[in-house]
């Protein structure tokens, strides 16, 4: 085992928790750079690192491996769409969106793909993708995609905006134009100072390989960029940890959509009539008893149905939403949807036996539900067994291809 000292730098750069990827994917991370570099053992390769900052780069680009597809979680982006309608017929200024981190550009290319889907002119908004791989990025300005990044269950979309050449779909310019691509860290100092505040930001999977420090430290920047009615979009595991730092949910099932607290308005309530002034009696009154119809007892509201667990999830409440999945199985027995969301709840708080498990299920249930196939591989692979969190992907492959 390679010595902490290299976690605890990627730490301090990039905010990554060694723990929650497995410390062996570092170790295989110093290794191949190592080895890239012609080095006798880690004491030399770890004096490079403290005089090369491009070295440190590279280490990085190692060690991301961008797990991402077209249209994934389709409910975001049907989310936006319809969150941002009226923007369209309002003639206010061109909508600024933001990817972070957006890879190897299929998020940031779906977004752009939606809206132009929905009627929006190229000319009405702006996409902006950033990452920290400059590897990552030299993919997405390519534009050139193989099977694996088309795993929605429609792909009409691929059919519109795509040329087929060869093995290879290439996106057409028209959605390539879209975007505007950057490099940088969102923990530096200086990340995107000056920036223009964003509509709606996209920040999917990136919260949950930080620590928590780190989290509050990221969620903080999220809060800067966003507009102060403005749509943030995270990631499954990741309602908790953006409800506790100032955010509401947006109440859209499965979108995992938020708004800043504050711009969330109680409904205002209506004026109070000011009583009117009573008259003293002018003698003693004895007051009669009220009469008091019998009063039917209290009707429990129904347990909530799928959208509703999905909604308690998104917002963030988890203890309510393990509650009311529990009471649904009880109710309509353990359906591939309800053990999804048993398996999420769980990742959420951190319970990586609970949530294997649920996924599992899921799997027993559904043996294609890809879903629970990529989150048992992110988890796997958190854990350490990259092996089996392989064969997972590989399997997620071979059936999106299958299908495109």
């Amino acid at each position: 085992m390679i010595q902490p000292r290299f976690a605890d730098l990627l730490d301090r750069v990039m905010g990554l928790d060694a723990a929650l990827i497995g410390t062996s994917a570092v170790d295989r991370a110093v290794d191949a750079r190592i080895r890239a570099n012609n080095l006798p053992g880690t004491d030399a390769y770890w004096a490079l690192l403290q005089q090369a900052p491009d070295e440190v780069q590279a280490l990085i680009e190692t060690v991301v491996i961008p797990e991402t597809w077209f249209f994934r979680d389709p409910a975001a982006f049907d989310a936006m769409v319809r969150l941002c309608a009226p923007r369209l017929a309002d003639g206010s200024a061109p909508l600024r969106i933001l990817s972070l981190p957006c890879s190897t550009g299929e998020e940031p290319y779906s977004i752009a793909m939606a809206l132009l889907d929905a009627g929006w002119p190229s000319a009405r908004f702006r996409v902006d993708g950033v990452d920290i791989s400059h590897q990552a990025l030299g993919l997405a300005r390519r534009a050139v995609y193989g099977r694996n990044s088309f795993r929605a269950l429609d792909l009409g979309f691929r059919d519109r905006h795509f040329e087929a050449v060869e093995r290879e779909w290439h996106l057409k310019e028209r959605v390539r134009g879209c975007v505007q691509w950057q490099q940088g860290n969102m923990l530096d100092a200086a990340f995107l100072a000056g920036a223009a505040p964003y509509d709606v930001i996209f920040c999917r999977n990136l919260l949950i390989y930080f620590d928590a420090a780190t989290q509050g430290r990221a969620v903080a920047v999220l809060r800067r960029l966003l507009a102060p009615q403005g749509l943030l979009l995270a990631g499954h595991s990741e309602s908790g940890v953006v409800s506790a730092h100032g955010f509401a949910s947006a109440q859209i099932p499965m979108a995992f959509a938020f708004r800043k607290a504050e711009a969330v308005v109680a409904p205002k309530q209506a004026p109070r009539t000011p009583a009117r002034p009573v008259k003293p009696a002018p003698h003693p009154v004895t007051p009669r008893p009220a009469f008091k119809p019998s009063q039917p007892a209290p009707v429990s509201p129904p347990p909530p149905g799928m959208d509703g667990l999905w909604t308690l999830l998104d917002s963030g409440r988890l203890d309510e939403a393990e509650r009311a999945c529990q009471t649904y199985i009880r109710t309509h027995g353990a359906s591939a949807d309800a053990l999804l969301i048993q398996g999420l709840i769980a990742d959420a708080r951190g319970d990586a036996t609970a949530a294997a498990a649920s996924y599992r299920k899921v799997l027993y249930l559904d043996p294609d539900h890809g879903e629970a196939i990529g989150h048992l591989a992110l988890l796997l692979r958190k854990q350490g067994n990259h092996a089996r969190a392989d064969l997972l992907t590989r399997r997620l492959a071979r059936q999106n291809g299958s299908n495109g």
